[in-house]
This record gives C-alpha cells, sequence and structure tokens, in this order.
C-alpha cells in the first residue's frame, strides 16, 4: 500500500497511520507452523502454539462447552482471529454465534469483537506470555467490550481461574473480578454461556 493510500484509510476511519501499517504488516505475515501473530497496543506479536498441558486444558474447555452449548445458537472457537477497528486477537477459546456470517469482518480475516461473547486464555509459561495474558490482552478484551474474559493460569500459585465480567471500554478495565484457586469451580455468570462451570474436570489439579 502506497504511503498516500495509507494516510486516506486511516483518515477514513478514525485510526492512525501507525494502526494501519500493523494491520497491513500483519496480513501479509507468512509465519512458520506452530506459530501465531496478534496486534495487541500497538504492537505485532509473535508467539508459539501453547504446550501439551496447555492443549489438554484448551481441548477439555471446547469438548464442554460445546456440550454446554449444544442446543443453544452459539458455539465454541478455537484458532479464530477475533478483529477490533486495526487490532486483532486469538483467544485459546471463544464463544460466539454458529453463524459467523454476519459477524465477520468487512476484509473477512475473523470475527468482529462484537460478536464475542467469552474469551479464554490458557496462561503460558514465561514473563512475556504471563504478562500478555494478564494484563495487555486484559486491557485490551476490555477495550473491545467483550463481556467475559476468562483467565486460565497454571502459574498463579497453584493455579487460578479468573473470571472478569463488565468491561469498562474507556478505563481498559473490568468491575467485575471473581479470581479462585484450581479446585474451586467457578461459574460464569452471563449468557449465552451463564451456569457453565470451570473446575477440575478441565483445569486438572492444583499445581505443586
Amino acid at each position: 500500500m502506497s504511503d498516500t493510500r495509507t494516510e486516506a484509510v486511516a483518515h477514513d476511519t478514525g485510526l492512525s497511520e501507525r494502526d494501519e501499517v500493523l494491520w497491513q504488516a500483519w496480513k501479509a505475515m507468512e509465519l512458520p507452523e506452530g506459530y501465531r501473530a496478534e496486534i495487541i497496543e500497538g504492537a505485532v506479536e509473535v508467539s508459539p502454539t501453547g504446550r501439551i498441558a496447555h492443549a489438554q486444558i484448551v481441548n477439555r474447555l471446547r469438548d464442554a462447552m460445546a456440550l454446554a452449548l449444544a442446543e443453544s445458537p452459539y458455539a465454541p472457537y478455537n484458532d479464530v482471529n477475533v478483529v477490533h477497528g486495526r487490532k486483532t486477537w486469538i483467544p485459546d477459546c471463544l464463544v460466539a454465534p454458529r453463524e459467523l456470517e454476519p459477524h465477520t469482518d468487512d476484509e473477512g480475516v475473523g470475527i468482529k469483537a462484537s460478536g464475542v461473547s467469552v474469551v479464554v486464555e490458557v496462561v503460558s509459561p514465561g514473563h512475556e506470555c504471563r504478562r500478555r495474558d494478564r494484563a495487555r490482552k486484559r486491557r485490551e478484551y476490555a477495550r473491545a467490550g467483550i463481556p467475559v474474559y476468562v483467565i486460565i493460569d497454571d502459574h498463579d500459585g497453584e493455579g487460578t481461574v479468573t473470571v472478569l465480567t463488565e468491561p469498562q471500554p474507556e478505563k481498559a478495565d473490568w468491575v467485575g473480578v471473581h479470581r479462585v484457586p484450581y479446585g474451586t469451580e467457578v461459574a460464569i455468570p452471563e449468557r449465552p454461556a451463564k451456569g457453565f462451570t470451570i473446575g477440575e474436570a478441565i483445569t486438572g489439579a492444583r499445581r505443586g
């Protein structure tokens, strides 16, 4: 894209030129298998996919959620881009309508954040991974107004699950914060996944 075209797009959408440049760079990326790229708080971040323990939690969560939502017009998804403006994230799991076409972004690269009801991140080892899920993505999902953010964290003491609700986009924060240790069940309090419980059947036993 030429500089003139970049400036025109940025002006028309109310986004900064930097937002548009990052977006175009992200779309053009060709990553090796096992890596993914996201645009988080003004930067393109490349990270490896999760380890075996991470994958097991994600799969158990998705399978249980699929059963819980089987009779509803919603479903769980993995490895799908969530798009908000010129930012994009790939949650470990999310809940969105089964019929995705009305909620697809204009360029067809992902689901608009406005169509997502729940996002879940399973925290990976490493300082940057922990900071991304606990802080940067926590702020980004709040800014996007996604109703529920669940953090399953093997690396917080002996393991914790945090359910964040009532996002405040203007503050990039959440009103509702419910954090429990592994071994204590916690339920998602809002539809369409209201009442879905996360416990040892999904997280496994307490660490340590």
